[in-house]
């Protein structure tokens, strides 16, 4: 006979099928017991969705309002739990405010939504603007229980306008409800400007929007959203030009550096980062890319024959047992030196002056801490958790695990 055991055999292999089919009175005691796994208590609350025993929900509120519980039960409970008013008392206690479990304060938050309280709407809003996407996805459910509850205009008079995270809720209704959003595109805000042009979808309105777009950075994410659409590069370029090819001037970055990070980085560059950024790397030609092949056999060669003695060069990810980037390593003795994929260019110890002649007689342009220190402005690249601009280093030796 199958059982809760033999159906979550071990974590992540639950038979989610066959759990639905077990009683559901079985399934509510095994995930009010915190002894039993939780790898296997989380697939049970899943399998309870639309048939929870009714004397079982005080159980399963204590789950959830036990700090000691595994948060991914606790979080699954919530989405179970979600139109129970019993709740809200606790939702909404100031205790709530120190939860530290990963990803409670985001349910919780969540919950208040969908139990209709409109003080989590602001908090609701922040979420519903994250960079990331399933935060995203928990703010945007929490704000339309909140719609559907009281109406669209009620929750857009609690928030306001004044923070671009409750400018983007106010885009995502106007658009939802089929009005033109093409004004917002000169929000002062990029985050705010970025989600509006992904959800243009009007050519000729966006080409009349040009010539009453009321600042340059309005008509770049015109001329961005025009190009999403059509794909005319064209009419792109003619419309950089008119703008005087505005762009982006970074201190000491000269042009072999600039496009270089570029054509590697503008395109699929954070939200934030100024549209000058993406309209150049439309609008420019990038860069040949060497042969890493040949690159790594001549910084080889070099190296050999400075008497260095180097091992065989390894890829960032390689070097680092995980990932993947633009740069591979060669080690020898106590150093080590980095060799982009993105050019010609060469790093390491500064003070490891026979590796940094040895390269550069080979052709190698060496990157040293001056102009590796350059931070590429307005430029916002994702690395480890932020997306904020970034130095010349990291760009041209980049590696994310």
């Amino acid at each position: 006979m199958r059982n809760i055991e033999t159906l979550v055999p071990d974590a992540a292999q639950a038979d989610a099928a066959g759990l639905r089919e077990l009683d559901a009175d079985v399934l509510a005691r095994y995930v009010a017991d915190p002894e039993h796994p939780w790898w296997r208590r989380r697939p049970c609350v899943l399998a309870l969705a639309g048939r929870l025993p009714e004397r079982y929900v005080g159980d399963l509120i204590a789950c959830v309002s036990d700090p000691g519980d595994v948060a991914e039960v606790r979080i699954a409970l919530l989405d179970l739990l979600a139109e129970r008013a019993e709740l809200l008392p606790w939702l909404k206690h100031e205790d709530r405010q120190q939860e530290r479990s990963y990803g409670m304060p985001e349910v919780i938050l969540k919950a208040r939504g969908m139990l209709g309280d409109r003080s989590a709407a602001r908090g609701l809003a922040t979420l519903a603007a994250s960079p990331w996407p399933h935060w995203r996805t928990v703010g945007e459910a929490g704000l339309d229980a909140l719609v559907t509850r009281y109406g669209v205009e009620v929750v857009l008079a609690d928030l306001g306008d004044l923070r671009p995270e409750d400018r983007v809720f106010h885009v995502r209704m106007r658009h939802r409800a089929g009005a033109d959003v093409t004004d917002t595109l000169a929000d002062p805000d990029r985050g705010v400007a970025y989600l509006v042009q992904s959800l243009l979808s009007d050519p000729d309105r966006l080409r009349s929007y040009l010539d009453e777009a009321p600042t340059t950075e309005a008509k770049l994410w015109a001329a961005y959203a025009l190009y999403r659409l059509t794909g005319d590069a064209a009419e792109t370029r003619a419309v950089y030009d008119a703008l005087g090819s505005p762009r982006v001037e970074v201190a000491g970055l000269d042009d072999e550096l600039r496009n270089a990070i570029l054509h590697q980085y503008a395109s699929d560059c954070e939200p934030y980062s100024d549209p000058r950024w993406r309209i150049e790397a439309l609008c420019t030609e990038p860069p040949s890319r060497p042969d890493q092949n040949e690159q790594l056999r001549r910084a080889m060669a070099a190296l050999t024959a400075a008497g260095l003695a180097p091992k065989p060069p390894v890829s960032c990810g390689e070097y680092n047992q995980q990932g993947g980037g633009t740069y591979h390593v060669i080690e020898f003795g106590e150093s080590k030196l980095f060799i982009s994929a993105l050019g010609r260019f060469a790093s390491g110890d500064d003070t490891d002056l026979i590796g940094r002649r040895a390269l550069e007689s080979a052709g190698f342009r060496w990157i040293d801490e001056t102009t590796g220190a350059i931070r590429v402005t307005d430029l916002c690249v994702y690395y480890f958790g932020k997306r904020e601009p970034l130095s010349v280093d990291t760009l041209l030796f980049y590696w994310q695990d």
